[in-house]
């Protein structure tokens, strides 16, 4: 397991944002979460998303889970195909 507070999960709001041509205070509104807590996933530094919410930025954004998030690959690692 990864030290605490370490991680491989990447956070694609950003270019969903862009694409979708949403600012990230419009999100936070859409979604029902503070600015501030947004702002926080989307630079991964939080430790949990509540379902809830997660339904809520698909359905704000119109996608998927696996369109939010990805996880690298580690060191050592292939890549699954």
């Amino acid at each position: 397991m990864p030290p605490e507070g370490e991680h491989r999960v990447e956070v694609h709001i950003d270019k969903l944002l862009a694409a979708r041509g949403i600012t990230l205070t419009e999100l936070a509104d859409r979604v029902g979460i503070t600015l501030a807590n947004l702002s926080a996933l989307k630079n991964g530094r939080v430790r949990a998303v509540r379902f809830s919410t997660l339904t809520a930025l698909c359905d704000a954004l119109r996608c998927q889970p696996g369109d939010l998030f990805t996880v690298s690959v580690s060191r050592g690692q292939q890549p699954r195909t």
